[in-house]
């Protein structure tokens, strides 16, 4: 076998000893202490100088040319400890010896402890310069291999013009560029196992992650669960109190009633009293009217009857309920119905009821002087061509509502601002309660107002019984205002 033939055949051994030594660290070696990892590389480091020596070129029975010494070259760029180097330079001479005891195996020792001691000086340096890593190891690989030309021109067994001038020319090349590629293979062996342990703790991270997740999921479940138990028997609560506080209530009034009635005379303390009592039980029992439907609405128990309701009436029975607040205001209250509007209609006639009830308390609550209309007439709408509707439309003349404050009327226990409900009174509960019935009418409210302009609210509901069946009702995203609407009258 020539000399290029038994440097490949290191080459070759030393790439199976890194190959073996990774997989036997990956498979048994991994739950292993640091100290025995330690000992181990050492170990391995030398018994890599020994198979290359196994494998070398055996120029006489005394005389091997290998690569012994790129072990000691890649353990040069591994370690932090300059003294493990002496230990591998060493060890690797000392495993020379076990070839037979001769003055070529004792130069040998002496060469690779000198080379041992030379990488331990090039680790120093290697530790504290700033050059790039690729530029640091190919000195390092130029300078270990010239050492290793000197020691054996110099202490070796062959004549040393013989060497210089045969063998040298031949063997430095030879060692230089294995070496080169030795440590690129290596290196590439290397940014391999990081890439592996760098994927193995990201996996590990997504699993504790996902871990925490799942954790977390079942910890917002369980307070979602606990939520709405709370939001439910809170509703169930206020549903209930709502109920009892009203017959009390209502004795109240009613006798505050009699208390009015007993005393004709418009200028009696008693009656003065009674018409306090009795319109102050009346402002309460509707809080509470209101607290009770919101409850309702919470705790899912607000129910829709589906019945005829006679468009004709609705407006006669309106304008009899507000004429008189039109009247003690000074306002102009008119309704006014367009001539094609239907007889009737499929609907639920208290709940239409109780919005138009809404809206019209406010158009008065809120209008000081000018008027308020109820306008009655049938259109379409551009996002549902399909379906006919009839449209209640309350105008008023009073202080209007800013545009970024349309949303905000439609909240629980919001109003325009925090001055209204000081100025004017109530809850805010009138207008979510009447959108929410409009959407399970089939319908929508909308609002158009300015501030200082006055306010248009419209009510649109479906003509037809079978479009507010179930399945029928608008979608979520239609339940919500649809601002900037044109109302003709």
């Amino acid at each position: 076998m020539g000399l290029g033939n038994s440097f490949l055949m290191n080459l070759g051994m030393l790439v199976t000893v890194a190959y073996l030594a990774n997989v036997l660290y990956k498979y048994w070696f991994t739950k292993t202490s640091r100290k025995i990892k330690y000992i181990l590389s050492v170990l391995l480091m030398i018994f890599s100088g020994w198979i290359c020596m196994m494998f070398g070129f055996k120029l006489s029975d005394n005389v091997i040319f290998d690569l012994r010494f790129v072990p000691l070259l890649i353990a040069t760029a591994v370690y932090s400890q300059p003294l493990t180097l002496v230990v591998i330079g060493f060890g690797i001479g000392l495993a020379r010896l076990t070839f037979g005891m001769s003055e070529a195996a004792l130069v040998g020792f002496l060469n690779l402890t000198i080379l041992g001691i030379v990488c331990a000086a090039l680790n120093i340096w290697m530790r504290r310069s700033d050059y790039r890593f690729a530029i640091k190891g190919l000195i390092a690989i130029l300078v270990v291999n010239g050492v290793n030309t000197i020691n054996i021109a110099v202490f070796g067994v062959i004549p040393f013009k013989q060497y210089m001038l045969e063998i040298m020319p031949l063997v430095l090349p030879l060692s230089v560029g294995l070496s080169i590629v030795f440590a690129m293979i290596l290196r590439d062996f290397q940014l391999d196992r990081r890439r592996a342990l760098e994927l193995k703790y990201v996996n590990e991270q997504l699993q504790s992650q996902a871990k925490e997740l799942q954790k977390a999921k079942l910890t917002l479940e369980e307070k979602a669960e606990q939520l709405a138990l709370a939001s439910h028997y809170k509703s169930e609560f206020l549903a209930n109190m709502s109920h009892e506080l009203r017959t009390p209530l209502n004795s109240i009034i009613n006798l505050a009633q009699m208390i009015s009635e007993n005393y004709p005379e418009k200028e009696s303390p008693s009656a003065d009293y009674g018409r306090i009592i009795y319109r102050s039980g009346q402002e309460l029992l509707q809080i509470i009217n209101d607290i009770l439907d919101m409850s309702k609405v919470e705790a899912g128990r607000l129910e829709i009857v589906q019945e005829e309701v006679n468009v004709q009436e609705l407006p006669q029975m309106l304008y009899l309920q507000f004429e008189q607040t039109a009247r003690l205001k000074g306002l102009t209250f008119e309704i006014n119905t367009a001539p094609d509007l239907p007889a009737t209609i499929g609907s639920d006639p208290q709940r239409i009821g109780q919005i138009l009830r809404n809206l019209l308390s406010n158009a008065f609550k809120f209008t000081d002087e000018g008027y308020v209309k109820l306008e009655i007439f049938r259109t379409k709408l551009e996002d549902r061509q399909a379906v006919e509707y009839i449209a209640f439309a309350v105008k008023d003349t009073g202080i209007g509502i800013s545009p970024d404050k349309h949303a905000v009327i439609f909240e629980a226990f919001h109003q325009g601002d925090g001055s209204i409900s000081r100025k004017y009174g109530g809850t805010g509960l009138g207008l979510p309660i009447s959108r929410h019935l409009a959407c399970l009418l089939g319908g929508r409210l909308e609002v158009q107002s300015e501030e200082g302009r006055g306010s248009v609210f419209i009510l649109y509901l479906p003509l037809s019984l079978e479009a507010t069946l179930p399945g029928s009702s608008f979608p979520a995203e239609d339940q919500a205002m649809f601002a900037g609407r044109n109302v003709s009258g």
